[in-house]
């Protein structure tokens, strides 16, 4: 299971009231992108608004056909949780700084597992890339876990 689909709505039912619709409390379900892609959100408080409208700038703005259902939103939402580690934030803080950010949280045992298996993936890259002589690849990646690991 990805760690997108480990991604919840905070305040779901208070937004789910606010929009008059219900929606899963999975932040990137379809459903749910569906609801923060094209509803109403003039029926939001003004400060969830902002926080969806941010996290639609951030994430939902690719131009593909199939947007929101292209895949893009969860690479971008990944590549946001791994610059935050590499930030040196811990999964606490992370799930802090995403909660204050698009009202958004995670438990922080799944963003644990997330990021050992991230480490994991690059040690393999790194591994993979020196055996078949790509330096490059294999010092990017090292660079990469070493930055996940501070």
């Amino acid at each position: 299971m990805a760690i997108t689909d480990k991604i919840y709505v905070k305040n779901h039912r208070q937004l789910a009231s606010q929009l008059e619709v219900s929606f899963p409390k999975s932040a990137f379900n379809g459903a749910t992108l569906d609801i923060l892609f094209q509803g109403d959100l003039e029926k939001l408080d003004e400060a969830s608004r902002e926080r969806v409208l941010d996290f639609n700038q951030d994430f939902l703005d690719c131009t593909c056909d199939s947007n929101p259902y292209c895949g893009h939103p969860e690479r971008k939402f990944i590549a946001y949780l791994l610059d935050l580690r590499a930030q040196g934030l811990d999964p606490e803080s992370i799930v802090d700084v995403m909660s204050e950010d698009y009202m958004l949280y995670a438990y922080p045992g799944d963003l644990y597992s997330f990021l050992d298996d991230a480490v994991r993936t690059l040690e393999a890259v790194e591994e993979l890339a020196d055996v078949e002589g790509e330096a490059g690849a294999a010092r990017r990646a090292g660079e990469r876990k070493r930055e996940l690991l501070r």
